[in-house]
């Protein structure tokens, strides 16, 4: 499941960010009238095409794999998290349709009717994305049921898909996929400019992305904060975690970097700003935040994997944040090309917001461990006790990996046709 999703955030990040910028670069095509936004616009349509179509087999993917390797979690949790995959369902109906109207429809509509009707994508697309996310905020704190005799009843579907974690998990995931998706096009782009310096629709194209990667990179960043503050009060075991806290303190460091030791129950080589935590969670230098080792053993997560993983995804983030200021001051916010060293800090800056994205789902998940949904069922007695999952799992990467190319081969051949 876990390589599945991996696979899966990817695809999804990009089908649900492309449309916001093939908003952008639609709508300053009817601004300025230049035909480079045009053909932009018409060759980004085809890859949210292709994005849609991959996204949507290897969903149809995820479904199937929720059934034959959780059995357990939906038989108990089916009644609660339906809700919420039903209104993904409506979500993706109204996408598929508008994708249908819009690409159909670049000849057939009035150049502002047919921008108009790009908005219900992009919209449906995040509905979409935040409707599964939901589930997974559930997961972290769950609500809207009570469980008599190991039976769900009582559910409240409006409270289980507003669960607490869901508005700051919603909103750091939507621009998650904002930000992945513009710094990927502006690495693209960016390669493209470092073989071929006087391409004018590659400059302009990664003009756009980088204009939409320097306003999302500061917001996630503040989502971000958000996120670990509702962590420090919501899910404080989750908070000691990522930051290597084992214990217990007032005034507690903030920790960068270092490798936290569960046996020595410190973490090592890290270095250490005083009070910084508590004042970051609490807004109090003096405030106590909870440690690792002041919850049962058999509840704590992977305390290694998960501050590693935050570790990374905050310190590729804050690198982001640099290359995006670093190309508006070099460039004067694109109205120059950049130079050959800021293109390929730029073509780095898609890998390192596609770990950044991967680090965070890991944060995520690994935090939550050992439980499936948190206080109520572990992850041990949701998964399946079939045999021969070895080979379920060769089948299912083996669907990923061709995915994952077939997309690659997709936007490639749309690129070399753009060219055309």
């Amino acid at each position: 499941m876990g390589t599945s999703l991996a696979f899966h955030f990817v695809f999804a990040a990009l089908g649900v960010g492309l449309p916001l910028l093939m908003i952008v670069v639609e709508g300053l095509w009817l601004r300025t009238g230049d035909r480079r936004y045009y053909r932009l616009a018409r060759t980004w349509s085809r890859a949210m095409l292709a994005l849609f179509a991959i996204g949507a087999i290897s969903g149809t993917t995820l479904a199937f794999e929720l059934g034959l390797l959780w059995p357990v979690f939906m038989g108990n949790t089916g009644a609660v998290i339906g809700i919420p995959f039903t209104l993904e369902g409506f979500a993706f109906f109204i996408e598929a349709i508008f994708i249908g109207i819009y690409l159909h429809g670049w000849d057939r509509l009035s150049p502002r009717v047919h921008w108009l009707c790009s908005f219900p994508i992009a919209l449906s697309g995040a509905l979409s994305a935040a409707s599964v996310v939901s589930v997974n905020a559930w997961m972290n704190t769950p609500a809207g049921f009570t469980l008599a005799h190991g039976v769900v009843v009582d559910v409240d579907p409006w409270k289980a898909v507003f669960n607490p974690a869901m508005p700051t998990e919603v909103l750091h995931t939507t621009l998650a996929a904002y930000v992945f998706t513009a710094f990927a096009v502006a690495a693209l782009y960016a390669l493209v400019l470092v073989r071929r310096p006087s391409d004018s629709e590659a400059a302009l194209a990664l003009r756009v992305a980088m204009l939409v990667a320097l306003i999302a990179i500061p917001l996630q960043l503040v989502a971000g904060d958000m996120s670990s503050r509702f962590d420090a009060h919501s899910e404080p075991l989750k908070l000691a975690a990522t930051e290597g806290q084992f214990a217990t303190e007032r005034g507690a460091p903030l920790r960068i970097g270092g490798l936290p030791d569960a046996a020595a129950h410190t973490t090592h080589f890290a270095l250490e700003i005083p009070r910084l935590l508590s004042f970051l969670a609490f807004d109090d230098v003096n405030a106590p935040v909870r440690g690792v080792d002041a919850f049962p053993a058999l509840e704590q997560p992977p305390v290694l994997a998960v501050h590693l993983a935050f570790d990374t995804m905050v310190g590729s983030g804050f690198t982001l944040l640099g290359i995006a200021l670093w190309w508006a001051f070099a460039t004067r916010l694109g109205g120059r090309v950049p130079a050959r060293t800021l293109a390929r800090a730029v073509v780095l800056s898609g890998v390192l917001a596609l770990i950044a994205m991967e680090a965070g789902w890991l944060v995520t998940e690994e935090g939550r461990q050992p439980w499936i949904v948190v206080g109520f069922w572990r992850t041990s007695e949701a998964v399946t006790t079939a045999p021969a999952l070895d080979l379920a799992f060769y089948g299912f990467s083996l669907i990923y990996v061709l995915l994952a190319v077939t997309l690659g081969w997709l936007l490639a051949h749309l690129h070399r046709r753009n060219e055309a």
